[in-house]
C-alpha cells in the first residue's frame, strides 16, 4: 500500500527545510495518540539515523537515504531493524518545492501498515508543522539576532518536553537541567542546593519542575508538593538576580492559586487569590521568584489550567474511561472547567521568553469558557462513545481524597487569559472539540489538489491519493 499526500506550509521553502534540520523537529512532529517516543534525531537529513521507542522494548529505527536525497528539496528515510523492517516495509519521502502559498510538502510512503493508522498519523504532522511555522512568523518580530540560550528545568515532564523541542525548533539552544545522570547538552541540578555557575551563559531561565500535583492528598503528598515548589524555586531566583546573562526567568504556576470554588467570578491574572491548600502553596511558589524580579530581572508566571495533551496527563485516562462506556460528567458537569491544550501552553511560554512587555503573573487557559459538562460532551463525540453515566463525586474523592477532589476534579474556576486577549495572542486550538481532535486523532487530512489552487493563497491547500 501506498499513500501521497500534500499539504501547503505558509513559510519560504528554505525556512521550512531548515526547520525539518534542527533538534526537536521529531519530537514535534511525532502524534501523542500513537505509541512512538522520540529517542533519538538524525543530526543529518541526508544520512542519520533516527530512533523512536514503541511498547515492550521494541524500537523503530529509520535511516536516511543518501542516494534519494537533494539538499533543500528532498529527503528520505527507511525502517532498518527487524522485526519492525519486515512488518512495516517502511519508505518515506519526504519533498519540498516552492509554492505561490508558502511551500508545498508532499510525503510519499510506501508500506504494509494500513490506511487507517497513516491518516491520522498525517493529519496530525500536517497541522503540527502548519501550525508551527505560523507561530514562528507570528514572533519574528520578537526573536533576537541571536539566537537565546535557554536552560530549562522539567524538561522531562510534559510540557518541558514539548517546549524543549519547540525552542529548538524556532533556532535556540536549550540547556536542559536534570536531577541525575547528565548528558550531552545538560546540567546536574541539584535543586536545594544549585551550583553557583549552573547559569552561566544563560540568556533565559524557564523552571516547570515540581512534584506533580494530582495524587491523594495526604500529609506526605502535600508537603511533597510544597516542598519541590517553594525553596528550589527561590534558590534559582537568587541565581538569575546575581547572574550577569539572564535576563528572564519563566515560572511555571497554576490557576489553583484562585482557590476550589469562585463560582461565577471571572478570574483574570489581577483578581484576588483564594483560600486553600494550593492557594497558599502557589502564591508561596510565586511569591519565591521575589529576588530575581527584585534585582530587576523579567519574570513571568505562568499560571497553568489543565493541559490537554494525549500523551499523559488525564486524557488518556479519561479517553479508556469513555472508550468503555463509562464516561460521564463529574457530578452535575455544572462547574468550570479551565483547561489549554498542550500547543497553546508550549506556545505561551515560548512567546513568554521572547516578548519583553510579558510580566508578571499570566492565565494559560483556553479563551472559550467551558463547564465539565462541555468538556464531557466534547470527548464523548471525539470518541464516539455517550456519555450518560455520571462519575458521582466520592468517585475522585477515593482517589484524590476529599480534599483532593474538591482542590482539583471538581474545582470551579472561571479563569480568562485578559493579559494573552489584551495582547491579541492567537491561540492554535481555542475550542475543545479542535484541541481533542488534534491530540486524539481525530483531524483530516488535506484533501484539495495543489494545482487548482496556485491562485489561492487564502487557505492551505493540499492533494491525497492512495494506491492499495
Amino acid at each position: 500500500m501506498s499513500l501521497t499526500t500534500s499539504h501547503v506550509v505558509p513559510a519560504p521553502r528554505e525556512q521550512v527545510w531548515d526547520w525539518h534540520t534542527r533538534q526537536g523537529a521529531l519530537a514535534r512532529l511525532t502524534p501523542p495518540f500513537l505509541p512512538f517516543t522520540p529517542i533519538s534525531q538524525a543530526e543529518k537529513l541526508s544520512d542519520g539515523t533516527t530512533i523512536l521507542g514503541m511498547p515492550a522494548g521494541l524500537k523503530w529505527v529509520s535511516r536516511h537515504d543518501l542516494s534519494n536525497y537533494r539538499r533543500g528539496h528532498r529527503f528520505t528515510d527507511v525502517c532498518i531493524n527487524a522485526p519492525i523492517k519486515v512488518l512495516a516495509n517502511w519508505r518515506h519521502v519526504h519533498e519540498f518545492a516552492d509554492h505561490p502559498g508558502g511551500t508545498l510538502i508532499t510525503d510519499t510512503i510506501t508500506t504494509r501498515l494500513p490506511g487507517s493508522a497513516l491518516t491520522p498519523y498525517f493529519a496530525y504532522r500536517q497541522q503540527q508543522l502548519i501550525n508551527d511555522i505560523a507561530f514562528l512568523g507570528r514572533i519574528a518580530h520578537l526573536q533576537p539576532a541571536e539566537p537565546l540560550t535557554v536552560a530549562v528545568t522539567g524538561s522531562r515532564g510534559l510540557v518541558g518536553r514539548a517546549l524543549t523541542a519547540q525552542l529548538s525548533t524556532a533556532g535556540h539552544k536549550v540547556i536542559q537541567l536534570v536531577r541525575k545522570n547528565p548528558k550531552e547538552g545538560q546540567r546536574l541540578w541539584e535543586p536545594w542546593h544549585p551550583a553557583e555557575d549552573l547559569l552561566e551563559g544563560v540568556d533565559v531561565l524557564v523552571h516547570l519542575a515540581g512534584e506533580p500535583i494530582y495524587g491523594r492528598f495526604n500529609d506526605s503528598h502535600k508537603q511533597a508538593v510544597r516542598d519541590s515548589r517553594i525553596a528550589p524555586t527561590e534558590r534559582l531566583a537568587r541565581l538569575v538576580a546575581d547572574s550577569e546573562s539572564v535576563t528572564t526567568m519563566v515560572s511555571a504556576s497554576a490557576v489553583g492559586i484562585y482557590g476550589p470554588d469562585r463560582g461565577d467570578e471571572v478570574l483574570t491574572e489581577n483578581s484576588e487569590r483564594g483560600e486553600g491548600f494550593l492557594a497558599d502553596v502557589v502564591s508561596a511558589w510565586e511569591a519565591a521568584t521575589d529576588p530575581a524580579r527584585e534585582a530587576g530581572k523579567r519574570v513571568l508566571l505562568v499560571r497553568f489550567g489543565t493541559v490537554l495533551s494525549g500523551r499523559s496527563g488525564m486524557l488518556p485516562v479519561l479517553k479508556a474511561l469513555f472508550s468503555t462506556g463509562l464516561g460521564g460528567n463529574f457530578g452535575d458537569g455544572n462547574f468550570w472547567f479551565p483547561w489549554v491544550s498542550l500547543d497553546d501552553a508550549t506556545d505561551i511560554v515560548t512567546r513568554g521568553v521572547l516578548d519583553p512587555a510579558w510580566s508578571g503573573p499570566v492565565n494559560a487557559v483556553s479563551p472559550a469558557e467551558s463547564l465539565n459538562r462541555d468538556f464531557t460532551a466534547a470527548l464523548s463525540k471525539e470518541v464516539r462513545r455517550p456519555a450518560f453515566i455520571p462519575i458521582p463525586s466520592i468517585g475522585p474523592a477515593l482517589i484524590l481524597g476529599r480534599e483532593g477532589a474538591q482542590e482539583l476534579a471538581l474545582a470551579n474556576q472561571r479563569v480568562s487569559p485578559q493579559l494573552l486577549l489584551d495582547a491579541a495572542h492567537t491561540f492554535r486550538h481555542p475550542a475543545l472539540d479542535r484541541a481533542l481532535a488534534h491530540e486524539l486523532g481525530g483531524e483530516e487530512l488535506y484533501d484539495r489538489a495543489p494545482e487548482l489552487e496556485a491562485a489561492d493563497t487564502e487557505e492551505e491547500p493540499g492533494q491525497l491519493g492512495w494506491d492499495g
